[in-house]
């Protein structure tokens, strides 16, 4: 595959990462950032610099790697080079229709939303394309994203938003809990680096039983959380903080904020 990132950031760099691994896979970079490009070279050994190609092979993938505020300056700049090349934004908020509005019209677009571990490599991402692009490009676009985790097709382009509130900024939801946590550790008495690996453990160990018995979550608790017995205080108190409710309340909120956003960029921009 020949790919070329328009933008070199955190989560084009985490993406190239994992492409650089794949066999006969080609990458270059166009960024403005001297030094970002320099990074880039030595890091991966792969081509990085300002300028823009006359003109994209039909066979090349792009990916869109901008700010959202930047996509539409980018986009009309890329769109008479296009040369029906397939093109992955990663930008958040910005619709199918408006890329391709954005585009003069180009058809093989595939929207994605990626979330941060794919920087470990354990990233999951949304992906999102009209019914008319073809198994080939999908196919493509997959195995892009699957070189920094795993992957999950959505059928409803409004199902981007809910993949934005779960998995996009769901890592901030876990780093909160893991805060929590550690935070415990420390009221408990344990020093900095004590609470910090008893937070960490805890929750690498949970996630790796969780996945590797295949077992419902609940069940899971249920396990732990003998009558009358200490996990269970915890879980009551949990319970009757609303802890559940408030977590799937901020979902929601989360949500309708990446809607409220993408309505408002997609309106700025038209």
């Amino acid at each position: 595959m020949n790919i070329t990132f328009i933008g070199g950031g955190n989560m084009a760099t985490a993406i190239i990462g994992g492409l650089v691994k794949l066999a006969d896979t080609q990458i270059r970079v166009v960024e403005p950032n001297v030094a970002k490009c320099t990074e880039l070279i030595t890091h991966f050994r792969i081509a990085a610099g300002a300028t823009l190609p006359a003109q994209f092979d039909e066979q090349e993938i792009i990916v869109l790697a901008v700010k959202p505020q930047q996509l539409k300056e980018v986009c009309q700049e890329i769109a008479p080079r296009l040369n029906h090349a397939l093109v992955l934004s990663i930008a958040a908020g910005v619709g199918v229709a408006t890329l391709s509005r954005w585009l003069g019209g180009h058809q093989r677009i595939v929207r994605v939303m990626p979330n941060t571990p794919a920087l470990v490599g354990l990233g999951i991402s949304g992906l999102f394309a009209e019914d008319t692009l073809s198994l080939r490009d999908r196919t493509t676009a997959t195995q892009i994203m699957d070189a920094v985790g795993s992957t999950q097709w959505v059928a409803d382009e409004k199902a981007m938003d809910a993949i934005t509130a779960i998995s996009g900024s769901g890592p901030a939801y876990v780093f909160y809990l893991i805060e929590a946590l550690r935070d415990a550790a420390l009221a408990q008495g344990f020093v900095e680096a004590e609470a910090r690996e008893l937070a960490l453990a805890t929750f690498e160990g949970a996630v790796k039983l969780a996945r590797v018995s295949g077992e419902d979550p609940a069940h899971l608790r249920a396990n732990v959380t003998s009558k009358g017995g200490t996990t269970e205080r915890a879980i009551l108190r949990f319970d009757q903080e609303g802890v559940k409710h408030a977590l799937m309340a901020g979902v929601a909120d989360c949500r309708a904020r990446s809607e409220e956003l993408g309505q408002l960029l997609n309106q700025e921009n038209h």
